[in-house]
């Protein structure tokens, strides 16, 4: 079966007055029916503005996709028009957003967010689409829906409305479900429980997942196979337990290092040095400055290559 959504050689610049921004330089990813693949890095790596650029959302100007394909179906979203992308967003791919108070409006009332899509996508009534958005809050676990959702989002908590989101995601039963980091911020009790919904709901629907987060801890928890960002580029990508167990590239392994250790007492490992600039990105290794293992040869261009089975590294130190 081929994958539910594949890109390829995925670039897009932002051009600012201080020069072209390297956003995200020649990303390959896929994500097959009901899996749940976690996009992970450190801030300003270009995770967002890869799930963006899935939806249609970057901003033109001053952002644009130079080069790639995103397929999904028979479709190519990267080169799609207004209006395909507009019936593939909220009703076959829908997005989960890293903050929830600026993502929903704070104008209008849940229920007026939530049928929103139901009736726009579905077709349904007015009435028929109120009953299914108090549905849906029930769902995800919300407490006397039927007097909510006539609620403004500023009368729900931070947890709460994360779980509108997620409802409001989930309303039209999408293929693929985007997440932007749908548990920064939050506690770890209601980071749980919104794992746990997410993975009952993926279940029950079969939505595919793109999980992006910064939390490694997360991502063993909770996603089948990993890609790891470091400026831009996907450096390591591959099963989870596989990429966590064995990663074979230096970055991997300083963000593995770098997690709390349990032991009383352990220090924390910082990555030493700073990201590069992404408006002048280096030709070869993006990692080698900070790189403990570099050598002259990671001064050369380098490209993911495969060193196992559905195991793939951009370390020119790594061979078959």
């Amino acid at each position: 079966m081929p994958p539910l959504l594949q890109v390829n050689d995925l670039s897009v610049r932002f051009h600012t007055r201080r020069g072209v921004v390297h956003a995200v330089e020649r990303v390959s990813l896929s994500l097959d029916a009901g899996q749940t693949l976690g996009l992970v890095g450190e801030s300003g790596c270009g995770k967002s503005v890869t799930c963006l650029s899935l939806l249609g959302l970057i901003p033109q100007p001053p952002g644009r996709i130079t080069q790639g394909e995103i397929r999904f179906g028979n479709l190519d979203l990267a080169h799609a028009s207004p209006a395909v992308l507009r019936s593939v967003r909220g009703r076959r791919i829908a997005m989960i957003f890293q903050d929830p108070m600026t993502s929903l409006n704070p104008y209008l009332r849940v229920a007026t967010q939530l049928t929103e899509p139901l009736r726009l996508h579905m077709g349904l009534g007015r009435q028929a689409a109120l009953a299914r958005a108090i549905e849906l809050l029930e769902e995800v676990g919300i407490a006397d829906a039927a007097r909510r959702v006539h609620e403004y989002p500023h009368q729900f908590s931070g947890g709460m409305r994360q779980w509108v989101m997620i409802a409001m995601a989930l309303a039209t039963r999408p293929e693929i479900l985007v997440a932007d980091e749908p548990t920064t911020a939050l506690d770890v009790t209601v980071q749980a429980q919104i794992l746990d919904l997410m993975r009952r709901l993926q279940r029950e629907y079969g939505t595919a997942v793109l999980f992006v987060t910064h939390d490694l801890g997360v991502v063993t928890e909770f996603c089948e196979r990993i890609a790891v960002m470091y400026a831009g580029r996907v450096v390591e990508t591959g099963p989870t337990a596989e990429v966590f167990a064995r990663p074979r590239h230096p970055y991997t392994l300083a963000l593995r290092q770098a997690l709390p250790g349990l032991e009383p007492g352990a220090r924390l490992r910082a990555i030493t040095g700073e990201p590069p600039k992404l408006i002048e990105p280096p030709t070869g290794c993006s990692f080698a400055p900070r790189c403990p293992r570099a050598q002259p040869l990671c001064q050369q261009p380098c490209e993911l290559r495969h060193v196992g089975d559905g195991h793939a590294t951009a370390c020119l130190r790594e061979r078959e």
